[in-house]
């Protein structure tokens, strides 16, 4: 049986900072620790991570977390599903997944050069938020011809296409909600 190797987040963005702890946390106040809910840059992985003491994190901020000497953060305590999110964080989410997105055009861009049918009646692009039939086949024709570059040669080259970046801006929202049966960018 084949194992599949899930890639571990290297560095985050942090989404909220909770000097005090969460308010839930029914513990006294000397016994809580400080909290900071993050998203991954490579796999967008919702964490909840202990900042070290003494540390004070601002949202936006990266963090290193993977397995070497971590500047800020003390420990990473584990995944962190989306209904787990402060108000605060969850608004964060959607201007940093865009951030991540511009930052990381070619691996999108990659996605619709490479992506494959899911099944006989389903393609990984009829996923994406607004693509249809219709447009599936398009891109299929026109990267057969030349793979496409940026976002702006897709639209270009695809009638009637949707803003690709917002519909997997979109995509990655739904996926982190936790509601899709299909992952294609997040783990």
């Amino acid at each position: 049986m084949e194992t599949i190797r899930k890639t571990r987040e290297e560095t985050a963005i942090v989404l909220d900072y909770l000097p005090n702890g969460y308010s839930f946390d029914k513990r006294p106040s000397h016994k809580k620790t400080a909290i900071a809910q993050v998203i991954g840059k490579q796999r967008f992985s919702l964490l909840e991570v202990v900042p070290k003491k003494e540390i004070m994190l601002q949202p936006n901020e990266e963090v290193y977390i993977g397995d070497g000497k971590r500047e800020k953060i003390h420990h990473v305590l584990g995944k962190l599903p989306y209904t787990k999110l402060t108000n605060s964080a969850k608004a964060e989410v959607e201007y940093i997944v865009k951030d991540l997105v511009e930052a990381n055009q070619a691996q999108f861009i990659n996605f619709f050069n490479n992506s494959q049918a899911l099944s006989t009646r389903m393609h990984q692009l009829e996923l994406l938020p607004g693509l249809g039939k219709k447009h599936m086949w398009e891109i299929l024709d026109e990267r057969k011809e030349q793979e496409f570059s940026t976002f702006e040669d897709l639209k270009s080259r695809v009638k009637l296409m949707p803003d690709p970046k917002k519909a997997i801006i979109k995509r990655i929202i739904l996926e982190l909600e936790g509601n899709e049966k299909y992952r294609l960018f997040t783990e």
